[in-house]
């Protein structure tokens, strides 16, 4: 049988590659290379080039020309969105908290949320309080200062049978657009004065609420002695904050007509409210 002397190809034989000169056949480059060492020079080359393009879409703006990919500003307003979102979702729970324990409390409930911890490692049984040279003076100084104020102090339910002996200060002065009407809901009275007009306070009392709302815009409103509670809205801007203590006629707000809902123009909503049931503002108030 003959001998077949055809050398077979291996990984390892080695190869020229040269570059001539076409006029004088001079040899200008050469390389040598195996079949194996070409085959990692162009993987290695494939590989260079993937990462360096990875490398600019992922480090530089060109990500940005690729469709479907948010540019710097969008990511920044969705991020924005998100916080906003968030913090809107937070005082919105903060808000329904505060209005089911306003509620509980004007009803004589307890606050819904309304919870204590109590240490079990201390014994409190054994807690007295003394008074304090420093209590006694301030406690002296204070009622010194109060002798003459008709506002403060105790004051009993029995003694105030009607709100006849009351006198409501004028929140605004202007012309009545709006009766009090049960049937429609509208339980206060609105009154169009002049914008940027000063709202008063209609009586000494604490402000036990200040915010926004969609439909009212910017309201306070405050507690008075003897269960009274009066509120004003569709407000520009607020004067007061929550826990203010305030006098009739004082300032607490300025007019206008903040709101989506309910208003058409600058004007007052205003609602007195006596142990929990609506009243009419014009049978008390001469605007």
């Amino acid at each position: 049988m003959a001998k077949n002397d055809k050398k077979k190809s291996n990984w390892r034989d080695k190869y020229r590659f040269s570059v001539i000169n076409d006029t004088t056949f001079e040899e200008v480059w050469r390389v040598r290379l195996t079949q194996y060492n070409a085959f990692l020079l162009i993987t290695s080359l494939v590989l260079f080039i993937i990462g360096a393009t990875t490398s600019l879409i992922a480090f530089t703006n060109l990500r940005e020309f690729i469709p479907g990919y948010p540019d710097v500003t969008m990511r920044r307003n969705i991020l924005m969105s998100a916080i906003r979102l968030d913090s809107l979702d937070r005082e919105l729970a903060l808000r329904d908290k505060y209005f089911a324990n306003l509620n509980a409390i004007v009803s004589g409930n307890e606050p819904v949320d309304l919870f204590s911890v109590q240490d079990t490692s201390r014994n409190y049984k054994g807690i007295t309080f003394r008074n304090t040279p420093e209590d006694s003076a301030l406690r002296a100084r204070v009622e010194k200062e109060e002798r003459y104020n008709l506002t403060l102090g105790p004051t009993s339910l029995e003694s105030v049978t009607s709100l006849a002996g009351l006198h409501f200060f004028p929140p605004v002065k202007g012309i009545v657009s709006g009766k009090y009407d049960v049937r429609t809901k509208h339980f206060g009275t609105d009154i169009v004065t002049k914008p940027k007009s000063p709202v008063s306070a209609t009586l000494d009392g604490t402000v036990i609420f200040t915010g926004w709302t969609m439909e009212t815009g910017f309201v306070i409103e405050l507690q008075h002695p003897n269960n009274i509670v009066s509120v004003y809205k569709h407000n520009a801007s607020l004067l007061k904050e929550t826990g203010d203590l305030v006098r009739a006629g004082e300032a607490i707000s300025i007019v206008g007509d903040s709101g989506e809902l309910y208003t058409s123009g600058p004007h007052l909503h205003f609602e007195i409210w006596y142990k929990g049931s609506p009243l009419d503002p014009e049978k008390h108030i001469f605007f």
